[in-house]
């Protein structure tokens, strides 16, 4: 999904190459120096961790706003999955202009039949998300290289000079088309580095790497990165390249060029291209789906059945699902996903580094038998909320957030802590 929209945004090939490369190089430095240590030296959850400093009832508000955005993304790969559904029976993914419009009938009834088939197996626990995983991740990784040769054959080019003639026509018929944007070299370098800004400097992955052996553990995201950020996104912008060059009105949808992702599979490889699509949404929202649903399951009581919280959560993705324009905005909705979360990652990392070195009290809420830490709040919300202005309604790109907020929430966190848990002398 994410592939097709730098050439949709008007990015040239040789900025997306470099871009990605360099801007996944940096995402993989943070999760080894920034979670990892953390990670292993507490060997906590990050549920857990920022329990102890923010409280249990802070750590609900958290997870309700996580768990929603967690259903967000998740309801965007089921409008992936359903685009590969739609294109035997003909059922184009169509974006409404409108962020909350639906698309057909047609297509909303395929989104609910996958959103419910998803979460199921997702309640059916770990085990089974897991067992999806295994089996499907490997035999992706190879359909889409295909896809990225195949689409190479189409556009009948031999050399990088004339794939890139192909690229900046393709680029050239989506301006005209669509309207101009422009999206640079540090435009994908700061996107490729914060698209998982939730996960590693929001330190979402204490949850992961809290099982670490050893500090090269630490390596490992570079697997995805460069598989998945690099190579599959790559492929999957030649793939509309590919349909630009040889068949442009194909790619219309409502009089705009789409990035429908069951089409673009399906041209370049057929059937075997639509199950892959299937298959990496499912795959997606499948494991999203069940850490929202854990999120969730703290609102419940402590003896109602796990997977109450994943069915939850399964609903809620359904619905979004059936919004595509959401699916067209991940561009920017990963970069707000980062903002809004990423800021708790930084208290955790003050509070782990500087506690006695600045003087308040590590794990504030543990320490004090405290449900709520005000100190916590405050740091969060305040760079988040003038964030999320900027973000919607002064229209700056989401993922150039990240890192402000993050540093704002932790100096404040640095300055409140001291002010409200000192440690005693």
């Amino acid at each position: 999904m994410i592939g097709p929209l730098f050439l949709a945004a008007g990015a040239s090939l040789k900025d997306l190459m470099l871009g990605l490369l360099l801007g996944n190089l940096l995402a993989v430095l943070t999760w080894r120096y920034l979670v990892l240590p953390i990670a292993m030296n507490r060997r906590l959850t990050l549920y857990y961790q920022l329990e102890k400093i923010a409280g249990g009832s802070l750590v609900k508000f958290y997870n309700v706003i996580n768990g929603v955005l967690f259903c967000f993304l998740a309801g965007a790969m089921i409008t992936v999955s359903a685009s590969a559904i739609g294109v035997p029976f003909d059922v184009r993914f169509e974006v409404p202009e409108n962020i909350f419009g639906l698309a057909s009938a047609s297509f909303t009834m395929i989104v609910v039949v996958v959103g419910i088939l998803i979460a199921l197996v997702a309640a059916a626990g770990y085990e089974m998300v897991s067992r999806v995983a295994n089996i499907a991740a490997p035999w992706m990784i190879l359909v889409f290289a295909m896809c990225g040769v195949v689409s190479l054959a189409q556009m009948q080019v031999s050399d990088y000079a004339g794939l890139e003639k192909v690229w900046n026509e393709g680029v050239t018929f989506v301006q005209t088309t669509n309207g101009a944007e422009n999206f640079g070299f540090w435009k994908i370098v700061i996107f490729a580095w914060l698209c998982n800004g939730a996960m590693h400097f929001g330190m979402a992955d204490l949850t992961i790497f809290r099982f670490a052996k050893a500090k090269s553990a630490g390596w490992a995201p570079s697997i995805g990165m460069f598989l998945g950020h690099y190579m599959a996104w790559i492929c999957a912008a030649l793939m509309l390249a590919a349909v630009l060059a040889t068949q442009p009105q194909a790619a219309l949808s409502g009089g705009k060029v789409q990035a429908d992702p069951g089409f673009l599979a399906y041209n370049a490889l057929g059937w075997t291209g639509i199950i892959c699509v299937i298959i990496a949404g499912w795959t997606t929202a499948n494991p999203t789906i069940y850490r929202a649903g854990l999120a969730f399951q703290s609102l419940f009581p402590r003896n109602s059945k796990a997977y109450l919280g994943v069915l939850v959560a399964g609903a809620v993705a359904t619905i979004a699902g059936a919004f595509p324009n959401l699916s067209g905005k991940l561009l920017g909705f990963v970069g707000t996903y980062g903002t809004i979360l990423g800021p708790m990652g930084a208290i955790i990392f003050v509070n782990h580094y500087c506690g006695k070195s600045m003087g308040f009290i590590t794990d504030a809420a543990d320490a004090r038998r405290s449900s709520f830490n005000l100190a916590v709040l405050l740091a969060w919300l305040i760079p988040v909320v003038p964030a999320l202005y900027l973000i919607f309604y002064q229209n700056y790109f989401a993922a150039y957030c990240v890192i402000p907020a993050w540093l704002a929430a932790g100096l404040l966190y640095i300055v409140l802590a001291k002010v409200l848990h000192p440690q005693k002398s």
